[in-house]
This record gives structure tokens, C-alpha cells and sequence, in this order.
């Protein structure tokens, strides 16, 4: 192993090995990464060559991480909070103008959370918005092509309390059942789901927060829908459902200001499914005067 004056290590480099622990296939870490399945390789082959240890071995026709990749991620954590930590500091000592702020979120965040947010603040640091669903808005946040993401909770997302993230949470988001208005059903005050159990649905995808979300509340409610349709924008399932194609729940948040003609949208009865949505920083980066400021101003909007 070399010296530690003569060892130089990327902390873009440590990140992608991050994401391979947390991804497990070099094609998935790719893809969150925004580089070719060759050049992760690459760069993980560069940062053991540079620490003088392997950090993968082959198992089969994949490759799993070593004993000493995963110490090195061990330190790693400590490391790129440290760096984060310090350059939020830095920013707040000399009080300097920091470059754009770029914030991924899914569409409807980006409508009724994020715009309203910048045009209501008062002084907010120039803003980047783009629009990026879970999993690729983390892979992006860990390698810096992201500052801030707003998401939904869904089963292969972090954890509550994943050290690598500071959380914000800013709505609990509850779903509505949108049938066609001439639906049987259209005129009740509220529609249990098992009394769609026999429709043809219209759903997200099936690997999506969102489709999660419903499919999960289908199934707690003693049925598995027969799924005729998947789209990911709320706005085509709910023109679906007003050509009478099906029948669809749909979050609160994606029917504000959607186009509601030839459909009724009625609560669900019982416990209705919801969505947490919240945004998410690097652990560490929290301490930025224009991340808080901007998470600030989020939470604001959320509450109005």
C-alpha cells in the first residue's frame, strides 16, 4: 500500500463506489451516474490502483465489492460529509454569491411546490429546475449533479434516517379515486377500492413511487387490479379515464389544476393511500445558507 503522503483520492470516485455498493450492478450505477458501464469500471479501477487495494472481485459474471471497499466506504461517509460540511462553511464565512442551485423534483412538485416557492420568496439564490424521478434524482444528488431533490417516500428508496441524506419533510400527499363521470359509482360521497376491483385500471409503472403507492393500496384492499394502461403523467390518466379507458387514483397534488371534465374525483373510503413527499440535501450541505434558504422557502410553500 502506498505511503499516505503520496495517496491521492477523488471523492467523485468514492461516490461512484458508493453508488455501486448501493446499486450493486455496474449497468444500474451507470445510469445513475450519468456515465457508460466501461467508464465506472474505469473509475473504480483508477481509485484502487490509487489506494494500492482491490475493491472488487469477481463473483460469476458479476462483481461484488472486497473487504476493503467496504472499510474504504466506512470512511468515505466521514469523508464526503466532512467536504460538504466544509464548503457550506465556507460559503456562509465570506458570505459570497454561490453558483445556481440546481433542484431536481417530479413534475407536479415542481408546479405546486417549487415554482410557487421561487416566486413567492423573497431572496432566494438563482435556481436550476429540472425535472427527475426517484431512483435516478439521488444518483445525481450523490455526485453532485443535483443540490436539493424533492421525492416520495417508496420501497427501494433511502431509508428515513439514511446518514447520507438530511431530510425535510414537507407533505403527506392522500390519493382520490377518479372514475368516468358516468361510473356508477361517480355520485357517491366516497368509493371504497373494492368496489373497483372489477375495472380496468389505469396506473404508473409498476417500478415508480407513485404506482407503487397504488397497486399497494389495491392489494391491502383485497384485490389485485387488472391493469389495461400505464402512463406516468397524472394529466394522461385522468384524459384516459375520462374516455371511459378505465378507472385510476390519483394524488391530490397531480389533480390541482388538471383538467377534471367528464370525471369525478371522490375520496376513498377508509384509510386512504397518501404519499410522503420531501426533499432531500447531502448530509452536511444542510449547513449552506442558500440550500437552507431554499428549503425554507419549500416548506412555506407546502404549508400554503
Amino acid at each position: 500500500m502506498k505511503p499516505l503522503s503520496e495517496t491521492f483520492i477523488d471523492v467523485r470516485r468514492l461516490a461512484i463506489l458508493r453508488e455501486l455498493h448501493e446499486r450493486r450492478t455496474v449497468v444500474a450505477t451507470a445510469t445513475a451516474v450519468h456515465l457508460t458501464p466501461s467508464a465506472v469500471s474505469q473509475q473504480i479501477a483508477t481509485l484502487s490502483r490509487e489506494l494500492g487495494v482491490p475493491l472488487l472481485a469477481r463473483r460469476g459474471r458479476g462483481v461484488h465489492l472486497t473487504p476493503q471497499a467496504m472499510l474504504l466506504l466506512d470512511h468515505a461517509a466521514v469523508l464526503l460529509r466532512q467536504m460538504e460540511r466544509a464548503r457550506s462553511e465556507l460559503e456562509a464565512f465570506d458570505g459570497t454569491e454561490p453558483g445556481p442551485i440546481t433542484i431536481g423534483a417530479f413534475g407536479t412538485a415542481i408546479v405546486n411546490l417549487v415554482a410557487p416557492a421561487i416566486a413567492r420568496a423573497r431572496r432566494l439564490p438563482r435556481c436550476v429546475v429540472r425535472e427527475v424521478e426517484a431512483p435516478e434524482c439521488f444518483g445525481e444528488l450523490d455526485t453532485g449533479g443535483l443540490d436539493i431533490v424533492i421525492t416520495v417516500d417508496y420501497r427501494e428508496g433511502p431509508c428515513y434516517k439514511t446518514p447520507r441524506y438530511v431530510r425535510r419533510d414537507l407533505l403527506r400527499d392522500p390519493f382520490f379515486a377518479v372514475v368516468p363521470k358516468s361510473h356508477a359509482l361517480a355520485k357517491r360521497r366516497a368509493i371504497p377500492l373494492r368496489k373497483l376491483a372489477s375495472e380496468p385500471w389505469v396506473m404508473g409503472a409498476d417500478d415508480g413511487p407513485c404506482g407503487e403507492v397504488a397497486l399497494a393500496a389495491c392489494t391491502a384492499s383485497g384485490f389485485r387490479p387488472d391493469i389495461q394502461h400505464r402512463v406516468n403523467d397524472y394529466q394522461a390518466a385522468v384524459a384516459l379515464v375520462a374516455a371511459g379507458a378505465g378507472v385510476s387514483i390519483v394524488p391530490g397534488l397531480a389533480l390541482a389544476g388538471n383538467a377534471l371534465a367528464n370525471v369525478a374525483v371522490r375520496p376513498i373510503a377508509g384509510t386512504a393511500p397518501s404519499r410522503s413527499i420531501y426533499a432531500a440535501v447531502r448530509d452536511g450541505s444542510e449547513r449552506s445558507p442558500a440550500l437552507a434558504a431554499i428549503l425554507d422557502a419549500l416548506t412555506a410553500a407546502a404549508m400554503r
